[in-house]
């Protein structure tokens, strides 16, 4: 019998992309007179090629990290893979069946409860009753919603959903299991867990798909690596080696600059200039089509992708927060680095409603440099946990807008 899982050939995935032409309607009357106007008049479109001829295969037993930029075609692939979508071009053949957690709630009936769904997905999943039965009282256990159990899942939480659609995904037995980036939801330690369950699916010989933007986990977790670029399989191959090449190849540097959008809050620009004296400035120009207040927290990371500090402006003293009007705004803030050891670094930068929605990310957008200082301590990570905790940096607001 054949020893591969998942063979991919030629795939490819366009998308038609609409631009608007002309002032845009914000209400239905302005909407209904640009039509009397203009009846004929068609919205200008164009073709994206999300995926672009990729040839994979990926045999059974495997455990294969997908990584690369936002962007980049990593979720459109799972998607594929998980038949969500149809491909442009090419041939997918699966040997076995397939169970796919890629956003909270996927698959899930928000009308029944946590145990008809559980039900339902194992019967999507092509499992009998008597099967899904004996996995039963696993899933709920690790999921921890046995209190809830009997509730409507639209009344969870999106960190109970997540729990929940984890645990059935990863215990109803798939030949194939595929997991996109949905595990941020949770919290450290069910992270932790969920990690550590995909170690055992892989254990016992099931094939497992992993998305992630954690370079520490992927390094730990995965045999192989795939790094996707501009919807091209740019590189395959161990994942220390596939990690070096996405980060060497992202050309971060100390300046990160992209298009806004006008309908959404975007961070458009930043720099960022390293002290001697323990600081590095960072400067934001943030677009906003409405006021809002937010909070601007910073990830950083060694070059492997591991975890070693992050700081806020906002999360967690909300009188912090950044007041955005409506256009550019100007925002200036100094990180202190005393407790970081030399070395390399990569910053990562969120602007988030704490409590309630991202409003924008721009992943791994800029890099700095620590050389010939005395630390306060050094940072040391162990290969073989998983990478969780960091330590809290100081943040310093030097100029808000009005």
């Amino acid at each position: 019998m054949s020893d591969i899982a998942i063979r991919i050939s030629n795939l490819s995935k366009s998308y038609t992309i609409s631009h608007q032409t002309g002032h845009r309607a914000t209400n239905l009357a302005e909407a209904a007179m640009q039509r009397l106007r203009k009846p004929f008049q068609k919205a200008e479109t164009e073709s994206f090629w999300a995926l672009k001829d990729i040839d994979l295969e990926i045999k059974k037993g495997e455990v294969v990290g997908v990584i690369g930029r936002n962007g980049a075609g990593k979720s459109t692939l799972l998607k594929i893979l998980s038949r969500i979508t149809e491909p442009t071009t090419g041939r997918i053949e699966l040997f076995g069946r397939v169970g796919s957690l890629l956003e909270v709630g996927t698959g899930f009936h928000p009308e029944l409860t946590g145990r008809e769904n559980i039900y339902l997905n194992g019967a999507i999943l092509g499992m009998r009753r008597s099967e899904i039965k004996q996995q039963f009282s696993n899933i709920v256990d690790f999921a921890g919603v046995e209190k809830f159990l009997d509730t409507p899942v639209k009344r969870y939480s999106s960190g109970m959903y997540v729990r929940l659609a984890f645990s059935v995904a990863a215990h109803l037995n798939p030949e194939i299991l595929i997991v996109d980036e949905v595990l941020a939801v949770g919290d450290a330690e069910f992270q932790k867990k969920c990690l550590g369950k995909m170690h055992d699916v892989a254990a016992s010989g099931r094939t497992v798909l992993f998305v992630s933007h954690n370079m520490g986990a992927i390094q730990n977790l995965c045999s192989t690596a795939l790094l996707i670029k501009a919807g091209g399989l740019e590189m395959i191959g161990l994942p220390a080696d596939v990690v070096r090449r996405h980060l060497t190849s992202s050309n971060m540097s100390s300046k990160f600059e992209r298009e806004s959008s006008p309908d959404k809050t975007s961070i458009i620009r930043v720099t960022l200039h390293v002290h001697s004296d323990d600081s590095v400035d960072f400067d934001l120009i943030v677009w906003c089509p409405t006021p809002i207040a937010a909070s601007v927290d910073l990830r950083v990371t060694d070059p492997y992708g591991y975890a070693v500090g992050f700081a806020s402006l906002g999360a967690l003293d909300p009188s912090s927060m950044i007041r955005l009007t409506e256009g550019e705004n100007h925002v200036q803030f100094r990180l202190l680095t005393n407790v970081l050891a030399d070395g390399d670094y990569i910053v990562s930068i969120d602007l988030t409603v704490p409590g309630i929605c991202y409003l924008d990310r721009a992943e791994d957008c800029l890099s700095f440099s620590l050389n010939c200082r005395e630390s306060a301590f050094a940072l040391r990570r162990l290969p073989q946990e998983w990478c969780y905790g960091s330590c809290e940096l100081q943040i310093q607001q030097t100029q808000i807008p009005v």
